[in-house]
């Protein structure tokens, strides 16, 4: 393998190791110069890069497994690694807590950093919540934004099938590796949203669908969003945790409302009542979102850089925040105009404000 498929792999082999998370890896990447002098590295090496003793002993124990043959079986799968260092890795999610180091692909990468609404909910709903969450799903997904959720039984399933009715981009997030389907009657709507979007998981293939791992992933689900819908929820439903990890994330959350008569609504009505947006429909979380002219957004994200400045600032800037003073520095060019500039292509999609006058290419 070259040298890029080395490092490649050991990004995968560092992400089976319980403990190890974005950070940390990252961590032994500036240590060691790259990942694979860090595989490589003696338990002693180890230790002095910060790992505690028994990180460091199981390092060495998934020494075991061949690097190179897990990477293998991810291109035999069809899935595409994307790493924390990847320019495809989404945005929106280096920004929260505990980031995946590594991304499973299986389908269109672009679909994971689309504009996206999280619709989750019950894996029990009532014929009404299967309602609202296909014409949830279908609305959204016909207005240009992404669909993500979860590929449970329930609302999940619905939301995605909204989704692909309307021809949009859906994507779910899975609580095992992306050679298993979990739910196994949802195979056919995993392949369906594999051509129309994406399957993501943090897993490395093999993992199996254990129950601890779907609370992990909720994080995801919220992380990649713009906002989270609940369309039905008892007061235990995982969809609660979604919810919660996206107020965490500073992300919007939305719940729609239902009879107080019905269980499926206790979970729903109390986020209402905790503050959650009360929705009826997609437009009212496109216009929360301000995505209700997403479709110009759009056009406007396609467009290239048109001037040498437009350029030359999207070539300063990687994933990596930027200040712009430093940005009026490099380019050499007056701090208005560079400003202007900048909202220009913000505006294209080409670049985003991230906070303190601090900008990410988009």
């Amino acid at each position: 393998m070259g040298i890029d498929d080395r490092e490649l792999a050991c990004w995968v082999a560092f992400s089976r190791v319980p403990g190890f998370g974005a950070s940390r890896i990252r961590r032994l990447k500036a240590y060691f110069g790259s990942l694979a002098e860090a595989w490589r590295a003696p338990r002693h090496q180890l230790l002095a890069a910060g790992l505690e003793p028994a990180l460091a002993d199981q390092v060495e124990a998934a020494r075991r497994r061949d690097p190179a043959a897990d990477l293998e079986r991810c291109r035999r799968l069809g899935l595409r690694v994307v790493t924390w260092d990847d320019p495809d890795y989404p945005e929106r999610l280096r920004v929260i807590d505990y980031p995946p180091a590594v991304l499973f692909v299986k389908g269109d990468v672009v679909a994971i950093r689309n504009w996206a609404v999280a619709v989750v909910g019950t894996r029990r709903p009532t014929y009404y919540g299967r309602e609202v969450a296909r014409t949830l799903g279908r609305d959204l997904a016909a207005s240009g934004v992404t669909v993500v959720s979860g590929l449970a039984a329930g609302i999940d399933t619905e939301a995605h099938r909204g989704a692909l009715e309307a021809g949009g981009w859906t994507v779910a997030v899975l609580g095992c590796g992306l050679d298993q389907v979990y739910p196994p009657q949802n195979r056919d709507l995993a392949r369906r949203i594999a051509d129309s979007g994406a399957l993501i998981s943090e897993f490395p293939p093999g993992t199996p669908p254990a129950p601890q791992n779907f609370p992990i992933r909720n994080r995801i689900i919220s992380g990649l969003s713009l906002g989270v819908v609940v369309v039905e929820a008892d007061e235990h439903s995982g969809a609660l945790i979604t919810a919660g990890y996206a107020a965490e994330q500073g992300r919007e959350v939305f719940a729609v409302p239902g009879p107080v008569t019905s269980p499926q609504s206790r979970g729903t009505n109390r986020l209402i009542q905790d503050g959650a947006g009360l929705i009826t429909g997609a437009h009212d979380v496109l216009e929360a979102l301000k995505l209700a002219r997403l479709d110009h957004q759009i056009e406007l994200r396609q467009a290239a850089p048109e001037t040498e400045l437009e350029l030359i600032l999207v070539k300063l800037l990687d994933h990596t925040p930027t200040h712009i003073d430093d940005l009026v520095r490099q380019a050499g060019k007056p701090a208005g105009e560079v400003g202007a500039t900048l909202a220009l292509l913000e505006l294209k999609g080409l670049v985003r404000h991230v906070g303190g006058q601090y900008y990410v290419r988009g």
